[in-house]
């Protein structure tokens, strides 16, 4: 791979790599460390240094991070991957796979990945101590159509209309993502997931939740919620209302930017097309740390 083409200037490794060239140097460190660790973990019982024996098609570390990061920016099948770094698709798939487990670990080990699950008050003070406002909101990336029907109904979104995963995305006022819930089927509602998660009865009270109508009801279990009013036949929205929903959309536009900053990686925006199991749910958690990764070292 010529590295030297992807950094000759900030717009093409944006485009190419998702992050800057800043950027890319304050991850490789970490992304060093990790895979030293996972290709130990690979092979216990090695005898030789790691890195002895024959080489790969990625010689240095500078181009297997850069090699799984064009891979996350721009989602290619293994046949295309395969023409734009001179391998195999073969071994593109293998690479691949290997290498997203590196960089997920590099990440968490930048403390910038979100969090999957919150069990307790206790664990949500110490995660996020200075969380004074949150903003869950849901998202959809679209699946293959499943050839067998019971899959179909169970992918299937009303409101998407195709078939989709869905994940909830919690983020705080400076556009940060800090919980990031496991992918599901498309099928199920924002509030569903939301409860399933076990958030609304975690949340502190004096921490505020803004959510949108998809969210209806979430009052019951957590007080200090503000939710845009819906008007109904019999009873259309006074002026107030109208003010007040402004008010509360305008605020929870971070949700909206923290999703869409997530997605400016391919890997959580285009039609799933991994067969591993799991791959989903790991592709947008990487996508979501590259973000956070992001806004760490935004000036």
């Amino acid at each position: 791979m010529q590295l030297t083409h992807l950094f000759k200037s900030d717009r093409v490794a944006k485009a190419m790599l998702g992050v800057t060239a800043d950027e890319f140097r304050c991850l490789l460190p970490a992304f060093m460390s990790a895979w030293k660790s996972l290709a130990h973990g690979r092979r216990p019982n090695r005898k030789r240094a790691i890195g002895a024996g024959q080489k790969g098609s990625f010689k240095t570390i500078e181009e297997k991070l850069a090699f799984i990061l064009l891979y996350v920016k721009l989602y290619p099948t293994f046949d295309v991957m395969g023409c734009l770094t001179g391998t195999e698709r073969t071994r593109c798939c293998r690479n691949v796979h290997f290498l997203l487990g590196v960089l997920e670990e590099a990440l968490g080990r930048k403390l910038v990945l979100p969090e999957r699950k919150i069990r307790s008050v206790k664990e949500f003070f110490e995660k996020f101590p200075e969380a004074k406002d949150i903003f869950p909101d849901g998202t959809e990336r679209p699946v293959q159509r499943p050839k067998n029907a019971k899959k179909r109904k169970k992918l299937y979104s009303g409101k998407k209309k195709r078939f989709t995963r869905k994940t909830i995305v919690v983020a705080d006022e400076k556009r940060r993502i800090l919980v990031l819930t496991p992918t599901k089927s498309g099928r199920r509602h924002d509030k569903r997931l939301f409860d399933k998660s076990g958030l609304p009865r975690i949340i502190p009270e004096k921490v505020a939740v803004f959510a949108d109508t998809g969210f209806q009801g979430m009052q019951r279990d957590h007080p200090n919620t503000l939710i845009p009013k819906k008007a109904t036949k019999n009873h259309p929205l006074t002026e107030a209302d109208k003010q007040n929903n402004r008010i509360i959309s305008g605020l929870r536009i971070v949700a909206e930017h923290a999703i869409g900053g997530m997605k400016r990686m391919k890997a959580a925006a285009d039609i799933y097309r991994n067969r591993i199991p799991n791959t989903d749910d790991r592709l947008t958690l990487v996508s979501a740390g590259l973000w956070n990764f992001h806004l760490q070292h935004a000036p």
